[in-house]
């Protein structure tokens, strides 16, 4: 494998290129999810191990991607591949198909550390969770709208695809943003079933809130924006009480933040207990899974004997029971993963170690451009975090328009040659396995980067 230093730009990608134009013969655009793609061509990998990624070149990358966040133990880790054989040697078996001891022994371990779940339904991942939350919130109060913030990611369905990235011309005012649909296919029903709020506005929040108060079932927010914009104590405090006096259901989006700010989330860091929580990446240790969790007396919608199921047939009662069903649901082998996943973190020091290293590698960065008069700063909370070309504040999505975004990106091109993986733009995950040979590594190529690219 070629391990470069950093400084060195002599990589070769061109199993890469030979391999995006096979994929692009049978695959739309090559990828099998559009979040995979950047020009000219997605990097094809070919092996990894710990905190490091081999492309199909041989190239050799400090990841920081992590699968978007997923793979806090990094790639590999063995105590996690030791729960998955142990699984199917133990189970004989990777799938029942029936209930089992792990979905019990899972939702306990989760009830016990997120302060907002008594009870928990397994999904196949953080976008499942979300979309089951939506159902069971308006289930439970009646009413048909739901509530987001602009800038914030819940999934890539239809009822959340709004307002993400938008056009500020076609979003409106900041203070009273207005529905953008973030892909072509969307049905007009949602814009008209869906209210916009400005993020770490507490004043407009609560004015938009009270306004269309008696339509609006839940509100689903992501308590730190794309896993690296916080929102301020102040704001989470405001928006919790505004929902309990409103009756609205508070969703956390826990999917990027779940285990990477505490082990109880951001809803522990927070102090602020929802309604419903959803958790997905990290709490699968590598594979496929979701969680939504809540309060009993809401988690109950849930169940089976509420009413006649689709599928399970039940209750003499001829009302109809809130639907959810996954043949794949509290998958014995991912569960297993996810509580080898969790034994590790709450292992003594564990995440002391990566939150100290997180801090440590965000301060040394800020050295460097600071040393290279070049504004940024790095913005996020726990182990992950963002590069901001900018002096100033970033509250929200709006704030993200003072942004070098040129500079930016310009930077991670130069950095993939030097042997740092993220994503071009995109956030910088830690993982327990970073070393502190990774972080010098990383500064090392940040500074060459930047002479690079300021020639």
């Amino acid at each position: 494998m070629n391990r470069q230093k950093a400084g060195s730009t002599s990589r070769t990608m061109q199993e890469s290129a030979d391999a995006y134009t096979r994929a692009e013969k049978v695959i739309p655009g090559g990828v099998t999810a559009n979040i995979k793609y950047f020009a000219p061509h997605p990097i094809f990998m070919k092996k990894a191990g710990g905190s490091t990624l081999y492309d199909a070149d041989g190239n050799r990358y400090v990841d920081y991607l992590l699968s978007y966040g997923a793979l806090i133990h990094g790639h590999g880790h063995p105590s996690i591949k030791e729960a998955v054989i142990r699984q199917m040697e133990e189970d004989g078996t990777t799938i029942y198909g029936t209930p089992h001891e792990r979905e019990i022994e899972m939702a306990e371990r989760l009830c016990s550390l997120y302060p907002g779940m008594d009870q928990v339904r397994y999904t196949n991942s953080g976008l499942e969770a979300t979309l089951l939350a939506l159902r069971v919130a308006k289930a439970y109060t009646g009413r048909p709208k739901i509530a987001k913030f602009e800038g914030h990611y819940h999934g890539g369905y239809d009822q959340v695809l709004w307002s993400i990235n938008p056009d500020e011309q076609e979003a409106g005012e900041a203070a009273d943003p207005q529905p953008v649909p973030e892909s072509i296919g969307l049905p007009e029903y949602y814009q008209d079933h869906i209210i916009i709020l400005p993020f770490n506005d507490l004043e407009s929040t609560e004015r938009i809130l009270r306004r269309h108060a008696d339509e609006i079932s839940t509100l689903m927010m992501e308590p730190v924006q794309g896993g690296y914009i916080p929102a301020t104590q102040a704001f989470m405090d405001g928006v919790r009480r505004l929902t309990k006096e409103l009756g609205i259901l508070l969703i956390m989006d826990e999917v990027k933040t779940g285990f990477r700010l505490s082990l109880g989330g951001a809803q522990q860091t927070y102090g602020i207990t929802p309604d419903l929580t959803a958790l997905g990446k990290v709490l699968g240790g590598g594979f496929p899974v979701g969680a939504l969790g809540g309060a009993e007396e809401i988690m109950e919608v849930l169940n089976p004997k509420q009413g006649w199921d689709v599928m399970a047939g039940g209750s003499s009662n001829p009302t109809r029971a809130l639907f959810h069903s996954g043949t794949y649901n509290g998958h014995p082998t991912v569960l297993a993963a996810g509580m080898a996943t969790i034994d590790r973190l709450q292992q003594e020091a564990v995440m002391e170690n990566m939150m100290n290293r997180t801090k440590k590698l965000r301060r040394q960065l800020e050295d460097v451009y600071k040393k290279m008069h070049i504004p940024m700063k790095t913005v996020g909370a726990g182990s992950i975090f963002n590069l901001m070309f900018t002096d100033g504040d970033i509250r929200n999505y709006r704030d993200l328009k003072q942004v070098d975004m040129d500079l930016r990106r310009r930077v991670d091109e130069e950095l993939l040659q030097l042997g740092v993986y993220t994503k071009p733009m995109n956030r910088y995950s830690m993982s327990t396995v970073h070393s502190e040979e990774d972080i010098q590594f990383t500064v090392d190529a940040h500074e060459q980067a930047l002479r690079k690219v300021k020639g």
